[in-house]
C-alpha cells in the first residue's frame, strides 16, 4: 500500500518525534499537504472503547447524512503504519502504543557468506489431496460449496449470539436461521445490484422495487435484524482483543477455510485491505483526493488467491513479535503454524520485502518449509554483494549473490529496470532464464537474463492480489455505523471467493465466472428462504425471471414426492435454485421460454 506510507510520512513531519498517531490527525496533514498522490490509503485499528458495548449502537448508515463523516471513536483511533518491520529505515516510523526502554540488542553469530549456488535439503512435493477429490464426487451447488464454510454450525451460532443480544437490549428478535440467510442474500446481492439508498430494495417505484428482495423479507424486519447482528457474548470479551466482538467468527472461518482448502505446495502472505466505508463515504480532501480507510488483513492465501487463513491488523497491541523477528514476520511464521496443522509437509510460501529477513528464512527452514520472498538491504545480515550503484552500471539482467554456508540461504541482487534483493531458503540461481524486458523509449522487447528464484517468485506471488481482485469487483456495498460493519462483509467476501475458486477445481464441465456464481448463491438464498406466511404475503410466490436466467440451475434429490412444476405428475428431483418440483426429462423445457 504504496500511498498510505506517503500519509503517514505527513503526519511524521508534523511531529518528527510523536510515538503514536491518531487517523484524525493524518487527515488533517493530508489536507494541508499540497501535492500528493491520486488516492491515500490508510490503515486504522479498532477505536479503544471496541470491546465496549455503547460501539454496538448504530450511529447512523450510508444512507443517512452521517455516511460521509467517520465517527469520533473512529477519528480518535490509532493509524497502523504500513510497514510493521523494524530497522535502520524506520526508527522515526510511528507506532501504536508508547516507547518503551530498548531492549539490548541479542548478539548472533556472523554468518559466513561464499559464492555459490543453494543446496537445499528439502524433500520434494508428493503430497495428495483426497478431500479435494471428494469434493469432486460429491459434485456441490454453488449453494453448497459456500455452506461449507457458513455451514450449519455457524449460521446457528450467528443466530444464538443475534437472540442472545437482543435478550440483552431488552428486545425479543426471535431470528430464525431461514431469516439470517435473507439477510445474507440481501448482503450478497448488494455487490452487484447497489442502489444509493439501501431502503430503495423495497420501494413500490417501478424504477428502484426489487421483487426478489421484497418478497423475500419485510424491509423494517431486515433493518432490524442488520441492527442486531452480533457473534459474541459481551459479557465474555477479552478487553485485550480489539476484535473481540468479531473473534469467534474469525476462529471459524479460518477453521472451515482450513479444513477445506486444496492441498498445494505454493503459498502467498502478504496485506489485504478491509474497506471502513466503501466510496460513498470516502473522505474527500481539497485537492481531489479520496481517501480509503480500512483495517489491515493478514492474509494467507493459495497462489490462486484461495484464502486459507487471515488475521486483522491490532498493530502489536494484541500480537507480540517473537523469536527475534518484527511483527510481519511473527504472522508469517502463525500462517505456517496454522498450515501444518493439516501436516507438516514442504510447503514453499512467498513474501514480499516487509516481511522477509533472513532470520525469517532460518525460521522456516527449522520447520520443514520452504520461502522466497525480496528483502531490504538492511535485513540480509551484512551479505557482502555488489554495491546497487555498481551494478546499475552494468548491463541489465546482471546480478550478483552469496549463500551462507551454515544455513543454505541464498541473497542475490538483480539488476532489470531497478535493483532488487531477493532471499530464498529453497530456490537458487540455477538454471539462469531469459525474460522479456520492454524499453519505453525504443519501443522494443529485449531479453534479459533471470535467476531461477527470481522468475519463480515472479510467478507464485500474486495470490493475496488475486483474492483482493476477486473480492473488489461484487463486495458487499450494505453496511452499518458499527466499527465492525464492513468487516463483515469482507467475511462473507472472502468465503464467496473461497466458493468459486473450489467451483472451478471441481466442477470443470460446469464452470460459472465468479458473477453468476455470486448471482446464484443470493437468489438461492431469497427465493428458497422467504417468508410467505406473513400477513398480507402472497401464499404463493410468483415465478421470478431467474426461472429463465440460465444460470446456476442444479437438479437435486427430494426426500418427499411433489408434483412436476411442468408435467404434474409426481417426482423425487427439484431444482435447487427455483424450488420447484421438476423431472430430469422435463428439466430443460420448464427452464426455456
Amino acid at each position: 500500500m504504496a500511498s498510505s506510507s506517503s500519509g503517514l510520512s505527513t503526519g511524521r513531519s508534523t511531529s518528527s518525534k510523536l510515538k503514536s498517531v491518531k487517523l484524525l490527525e493524518v487527515l488533517n496533514a493530508l489536507e494541508e499537504e499540497e501535492s500528493g498522490h491520486s488516492r491515500e490509503e490508510i490503515f486504522i485499528a479498532p477505536p479503544k472503547n471496541a470491546a465496549g458495548d455503547f460501539t454496538d449502537e448504530d450511529s447512523g448508515d450510508e444512507d443517512g447524512q452521517q455516511g460521509t463523516h467517520v465517527p469520533g471513536n473512529v477519528l480518535h483511533a490509532f493509524v497502523v503504519p504500513e510497514d510493521s518491520g523494524t530497522g535502520e529505515e524506520e526508527e522515526d516510523d510511528l507506532e501504536l502504543q508508547p516507547a518503551t526502554k530498548k531492549r539490548k540488542a541479542v548478539v548472533e553469530p556472523q554468518r559466513i557468506w561464499t559464492k555459490r549456488d543453494i543446496h537445499p535439503d528439502f524433500s520434494s512435493w508428493t503430497a495428495t489431496d483426497p478431500h479435494m477429490e471428494d469434493l469432486k464426487s460429491q459434485e456441490l451447488s454453488p449453494v453448497g460449496l459456500f455452506e461449507l464454510f457458513f455451514d450449519e454450525g455457524t449460521i446457528n451460532f450467528i443466530v444464538n449470539e443475534t437472540n442472545r443480544y437482543a435478550r440483552q437490549k431488552n428486545v425479543n428478535l426471535g431470528l430464525t436461521a431461514q431469516e439470517l440467510k435473507c439477510v445474507l442474500g440481501i448482503l450478497i446481492l448488494s455487490g452487484y445490484i447497489s442502489y444509493p439508498r439501501r431502503r430503495m430494495f423495497w420501494e413500490t417505484s417501478p424504477d428502484s422495487h426489487h421483487h426478489l428482495v421484497a418478497d423475500a423479507i419485510r424491509r423494517d424486519r431486515f433493518e432490524l435484524i442488520f441492527s442486531y447482528l452480533h457473534f459474541a457474548d459481551n459479557n465474555e470479551l477479552d478487553e485485550s482483543d480489539r476484535f473481540a466482538k468479531v473473534r469467534p467468527l474469525i476462529v471459524r472461518m479460518n477453521y472451515n477455510f482450513r479444513k477445506h482448502a486444496p492441498l498445494e505446495e505454493f503459498y502467498s502472505f502478504g496485506e489485504s485491505m478491509c474497506e471502513y466505508f466503501g466510496y460513498r463515504g470516502s473522505k474527500q480532501l481539497p485537492a481531489g483526493k479520496p481517501v480509503r480507510l480500512g483495517y489491515k488483513i493478514w492474509c494467507g492465501t493459495t497462489s490462486r488467491g484461495y484464502l486459507v487463513w487471515f488475521e486483522p491488523s491490532q498493530g502489536t497491541l494484541f500480537t507480540k513479535p517473537d523469536r527475534g523477528l518484527d511483527l510481519g514476520g511473527s504472522m508469517v511464521v502463525k500462517f505456517v503454524d496454522a498450515l501444518q496443522t493439516r501436516g507438516c509437509l514442504p510447503y514453499h510460501i512467498f513474501f514480499d520485502k516487509v516481511f522477509t529477513s533472513v532470520k525469517l528464512m532460518s525460521i522456516l527452514r527449522k520447520k520443514g518449509v520452504k520461502a522466497t520472498g525480496t528483502v531490504r538491504e538492511y535485513r540480509t545480515e551484512r551479505c557482502p554483494l555488489k554495491d546497487p550503484k555498481e551494478l546499475k552500471k552494468m548491463k541489465r539482467g546482471s546480478f550478483d549473490y552469496k549463500v551462507d554456508e551454515s544455513e543454505e540461504i541464498i541473497v542475490c541482487r538483480w539488476h532489470d529496470s531497478s535493483v532488487v534483493n531477493i532471499c530464498s531458503n529453497a530456490v537458487g540461481i540455477e538454471p539462469v532464464g531469459l525474460t522479456s524486458h520492454h524499453s519505453g523509449a525504443a519501443k522494443i522487447q529485449t531479453q534479459v537474463h533471470q535467476p531461477s528464484l527470481l522468475r519463480l517468485y515472479q510467478e507464485k506471488v500474486g495470490g493475496v492480489g488475486r483474492m483482493d481482485q476477486n473480492i473488489a469487483k461484487y463486495k458487499v456495498k450494505i453496511r452499518g455505523m458499527k466499527w465492525y460493519s464492513s468487516f463483515i462483509g469482507y467475511v462473507i467476501d472472502a468465503a464467496l471467493n473461497n466458493a468459486w475458486q473450489l467451483h472451478r477445481i471441481c466442477c470443470h464441465d460446469a464452470q460459472v465466472d465468479l458473477l453468476a456464481f455470486r448471482r446464484y448463491v443470493a437468489c438461492v438464498y431469497l427465493e428458497s428462504n422467504a417468508d410467505t406466511s406473513s400477513q398480507g404475503r402472497r401464499s404463493r410466490r410468483l415465478e421470478t425471471e431467474s426461472r429463465f436466467d440460465m444460470i446456476g440451475h442444479w437438479i437435486i434429490h427430494q426426500d418427499k414426492r411433489t408434483r412436476c412444476a411442468l408435467c404434474h405428475s409426481q417426482t423425487n428431483t427439484r431444482c435447487e435454485k427455483c424450488q420447484k418440483g421438476v423431472h430430469a426429462k422435463c428439466f430443460r423445457a420448464y427452464h426455456i421460454r
